[in-house]
């Protein structure tokens, strides 16, 4: 813009000087075109450095502008991995959770049919032995297994270990319902008082009392009511499981006793478990 002018006072300076005589309304006119350039190049000057500054503040929040960009695609990308990510692991999840409530199902209802059993077996075995609940023979329900408890008094006499005939009808009507069950699992526990055992000869103390009453009822089982010996287990307790811990007459009487231990196989709620 500077040349332009420049050239234009050279122009105006070499008409001067090139003309004879220039009138004053030409000369004035020339004056007048010759400020109205220079103002307007003033002008354009100031309108250049404000375009100059504008385009670099432009270029400047252009690069700030890439920069957060870049900052928040790096972000979003990040988002997404951790949201794929997080995607794969509730479906996981919740494929394990429908795995496992189906489990959970499948016991419930193997301990339902349990229970069921259990429940049918009890009513079969209080029906068979009505006649014996007098004698001290009772059935209940603990923990999901039967169990039949005899009284000493009902199988043996006063410290001996041979079954008597009323023990050995109990059994008899006992073992009829278990060959029907093929599916329980029997053990004999043998139980005694707290007294000290005296002049019984090969029976040297309870343990041994409890013990060969056990084997006694489990050998009668099976010998002579033809009980599977596969399904039974012979135990003695002696007399540290008592029914009744008070130091009486009563309560040893209730503690000397054979306890028949019913179980249902539980092969199907053990592999359900163990899966």
């Amino acid at each position: 813009m500077k040349t332009r002018y420049y050239l234009l006072a050279a122009v105006l300076l070499i008409t001067l000087h090139s003309c004879v005589v220039l009138s004053p309304k030409k000369y004035k006119a020339l004056v007048a075109e010759r400020d109205s350039l220079a103002g307007r190049t003033v002008n354009l000057e100031a309108e250049v450095s404000s375009l100059q500054a504008d385009t670099a503040r432009l270029h400047h929040e252009l690069a700030d502008l890439r920069e957060k960009y870049r900052s928040l695609n790096g972000n979003y990308n990040a988002l997404d991995s951790n949201y794929s990510a997080s995607s794969s692991k509730v479906s996981k999840l919740s494929s394990d959770l429908q795995a496992r409530e189906q489990r959970l199902k499948e016991v419930e209802d193997a301990l339902h049919k349990r229970d069921e059993a259990t429940n049918a077996l009890k009513n079969k075995l209080q029906q068979a032995l009505l006649g014996f609940q007098q004698s001290g023979l009772t059935v209940d329900i603990r923990d999901g297994k039967v169990y039949v408890s005899l009284a000493d008094k009902l199988l043996f006499p006063s410290g001996s270990i041979v079954i008597n005939d009323k023990g050995k009808s109990a059994l008899q009507q006992l073992a009829a319902v278990l060959n029907k069950e093929p599916d329980i699992n029997i053990a004999v526990e043998g139980h005694t008082d707290d007294k000290k055992v005296i002049n019984l000869g090969q029976i040297k103390d309870n343990w041994d009392l409890s013990v060969l009453r056990a084997t006694s009822v489990t050998r009668y089982l099976t010998e002579v009511e033809n009980i599977d010996p596969h399904r039974l287990t012979a135990t003695g307790k002696s007399q540290y499981q008592p029914i009744d811990p008070a130091n009486t007459d009563d309560a040893r009487t209730k503690n000397r006793r054979i306890e028949i231990v019913l179980t249902p196989k539980l092969d199907e709620l053990y592999n359900l478990i163990t899966k």
